[in-house]
């Protein structure tokens, strides 16, 4: 079996604490491990590592392989070079596989944002599937659903086939009154977003459906090119799997799925899913409250105190402070959308930025400057590297510095300084016992983290 994780979303939802370029999948919510990590240790129970495939965005690339790799060093990544919905970045991935020579085996498909504890469960749900991926379904994981859920779309089944259904059809999200129908019926299911068949099966589906992606497929060559071709990729539609596929065939089943599940599309699936205090409240970091019941309070950094409120969510990071009533947290989307208008920093990423060396906080930016400070822990470094557009100046604030620059060695210790002008090699190194702190001033005329080109680095990152 071969599986595909889908993990190019971008979480909007989860504002503030979801962002552009660290979204859902990479947070830990529920443990230590982000949902990607959980999501494809999952996986791993029945797929060989080097047989799960994860697609993500470009500017997502670096952090989702950092991650895996923690997992297991054998997992494949291939980077969209722009976003183009479910159906594109899917139909891709069937294509590495399929130029492996090995179309006829079944591929499981699922997001990589999705919470699920009851992994004995959910193999049972698979093995469950197996059998009518094997007769060339299109198999479906249904969720049963258990309230009227407005913010999830449905599938209807028709009639029973072995241990699972035939999909009569899927459909969009529904009003209230509607989905009280949809669940008093007992005939549909909450559309979880997991898709499992023989390779070939969705190929021929696509083939069927979206010739314009299909036609497409033929001219990616992933046994010379490991990632996607910029040009073949821009010609395909941006459409979602179930606008391609699922909702014009007629060869879709259904199984309902065994396990728990939740897909954290909100702060109150959040808080749902968290252990409340004894007024019904879920805090988080440096919280202070007085009569409040039933809410969500999130504090990064900063002290929160809050006072005679209920059913509220609070969410506070370093740069940006969130509040809405716990019922209407599907509406934080709205607010996002208004900040990208805005083109405010605040969705793209966070002040404070982890690193496998480390991190780096943002402290002021302008036109043509910007300011952080560097942590980088004991023993690691920032790779050799150079940047086309910017020079950067170092003061060290605590600990010591191993600074390479143009192939020379230099010590820097607290209070030292450097130049780093533009185009020049340089590293950033701790090869010492003790945190290294600095402080880094950017200048040039265009200030972007992309502005980086890597000669030499221990984190795979080139």
């Amino acid at each position: 079996m071969k599986s595909i994780i889908l993990a190019g979303g971008s979480g909007s939802r989860l504002w503030p604490l979801s962002r552009d370029e660290y979204p859902k999948q990479l947070l830990s919510i529920d443990n230590d491990t982000s949902l990607l990590q959980q999501t494809f240790d999952r996986l791993m129970r029945f797929i060989k590592p080097f047989d799960i495939l994860t697609i993500t965005n470009i500017k997502h690339y670096q952090d989702i392989k950092l991650q895996l790799n923690k997992v297991d060093k054998q997992n494949v990544v291939l980077a969209e070079p722009l976003g183009k919905n479910t159906a594109p970045a899917i139909a891709c991935s069937l294509e590495y596989f399929k130029q492996k020579n090995i179309e006829d085996d079944i591929v499981i498909i699922l997001p990589s944002d999705h919470l699920i504890k009851d992994y004995i469960a959910f193999d049972k749900t698979v093995q469950m599937a197996k059998p009518l991926a094997e007769m060339g379904y299109i198999v479906t994981f249904g969720i049963k659903p258990t309230y009227p859920e407005t913010g999830y779309g449905y599938i209807k089944t028709l009639k029973p086939l072995q241990e699972g259904f035939i999909v009569d059809r899927f459909v969009e999200k529904p009003d209230i009154d509607t989905a009280k129908k949809y669940l008093d019926s007992g005939e549909y299911y909450w559309n979880g977003g997991i898709f499992m068949g023989k390779i070939s099966t969705f190929l021929n589906e696509f083939q069927k459906f979206t010739p314009e992606i299909s036609n497409q497929l033929e001219k990616l060559n992933f046994k010379t090119n490991s990632q996607i071709d910029y040009s073949i990729y821009e010609n395909m539609p941006s459409i979602s799997i179930d606008y391609a596929i699922m909702e014009k065939s007629d060869n879709v089943a259904l199984v309902e799925l065994q396990s728990d599940w939740n897909d954290l599309g909100s702060w109150q699936s959040i808080y749902n899913i968290k252990e409340k205090d004894e007024n019904g409240n879920v805090l988080t970091g440096k919280v202070i409250t007085n009569n409040v019941k039933n809410s969500f309070i999130y504090s990064q950094k900063e002290v929160v105190a809050v006072s005679g409120l209920e059913n509220v969510i609070l969410v506070e990071t370093e740069d940006a402070i969130m509040a809405c009533d716990i019922n209407a947290s599907q509406e934080v989307k709205k607010l996002y959308e208004k900040l990208k208008q805005q083109q405010s920093d605040t969705i793209k990423v966070h002040k404070t930025v982890f690193r496998p060396w480390g991190y780096y906080t943002c402290l002021n930016n302008g036109e043509g400057y910007l300011t952080k400070t560097i942590c980088v822990l004991p023993h690691h470094k920032l790779s050799i590297q150079s940047h086309n557009h910017r020079s950067e100046h170092w003061v060290v604030l605590e600990g010591k510095a191993l600074v390479i620059k143009d192939g020379k060695k230099y010590n820097l210790y607290q209070g030292d300084s450097i130049d780093i002008p533009i185009g020049i090699k340089h590293s950033l190194q701790n090869p010492y016992d003790e945190e290294l702190k600095i402080i880094e001033v950017q200048k040039g005329n265009y200030i972007s983290e992309d502005d980086i080109i890597r000669y030499q680095d221990c984190y795979g990152r080139i």
